[in-house]
């Protein structure tokens, strides 16, 4: 994980350039799948700081530990113009106590997940529209034995969002906030770490997200995200996610997101909520 996190960090300072223009904060922080924004939930707006004409990108390290399990994803993006963006994400999941107890075949899951996100219209700020965007997710699962066993239908799937934020300045009690909401249509399970469809349905489904948060100042921000899930696998529920985040932007070039997130029931294992924190570099 480190070594791929030093890889994307020295390959996209090589050749990326951020923009100047764009306020501080507002290129997010980067979600699960790799796409700009939240932690679970991705935003309108696109990796880095580079305006039209400009090279924007960011690399990321991410860490969940809930106590039974643990998430590590890294990966990059890389923008354009501010309007197109590509990603890729490579996530491991240990299964933990779960293997040890139930002497699974694999004691860990992963994939990897490639995304295009595209400004449809709209800014972040100064439109009078909110910035839109749409994106899609390509994702492999990389160990399908055990999610084939619980009921998953297929190892790979592709999956599409739509997503509008917008910036209120000084929109929360004289500070600023942002307001993000989105719409999925997925048959992911957990993301698509236990493959995709299940016994219990196998098609897509429409799924919401979204996010809230108060910029406090020019470095920090405070603020929720929620992601509904998809429920297909009959062996075990698939709970919706949350999370209560604190955001730290030092500068243009670094972000550090620490959030206490709840996950409910994973893969048979109840309460499985915990820490969360993201570590991203921008270019």
């Amino acid at each position: 994980m480190k070594a791929l996190l030093a890889g994307v960090l020295l390959g996209a300072t090589a050749w990326a350039q951020a923009g100047d223009g764009r306020l501080l904060a507002t290129g997010g922080a980067t979600s699960l799948e790799g796409a700009a924004g939240g932690g679970i939930t991705p935003w309108a707006v696109l990796a880095g700081y580079g305006e039209r004409g400009e090279w924007g990108a960011h690399a990321f390290g991410t860490r969940v530990e809930t106590g039974d399990y643990r998430l590590d994803v890294a990966g990059l993006a890389v923008a354009y113009g501010n309007r197109i963006e590509l990603s890729y994400a490579r996530q491991r999941f240990d299964l933990g106590n779960l293997a040890r107890g139930l002497r699974l075949p694999e004691n860990s899951l992963s994939q990897d997940v490639f995304g295009l996100k595209v400004r449809l219209f709209g800014d972040l700020i100064y439109d009078r529209l909110p910035q839109v965007s749409l994106g899609v997710q390509h994702k492999r699962q990389k160990d399908f034995l055990i999610p084939s066993l619980v009921g998953a239908q297929r190892d790979r799937d592709t999956e599409a969002y739509l997503t509008a934020s917008r910036l209120f300045l000084g929109g929360a009690f004289g500070y600023n906030l942002l307001v993000n909401g989105g719409l999925r249509y997925s048959r992911a399970n957990e993301l698509g770490l236990l493959g995709f469809g299940g016994d219990r349905r196998d098609s897509r489904s429409l799924l919401k997200e979204g996010s809230v948060a108060v910029l406090l100042d020019r470095h920090w921000a405070v603020g929720v995200e929620y992601r509904e899930k998809p429920d297909n696998l009959g062996f075990a529920g698939e709970s919706d996610w949350a999370d209560l985040f604190i955001g730290y932007f030092p500068s243009k070039r670094l972000a550090v997101v620490l959030a206490y997130a709840r996950l409910g029931e994973i893969a048979t294992l109840d309460n499985q909520d915990g820490a969360y924190l993201s570590i991203q570099g921008s270019f």
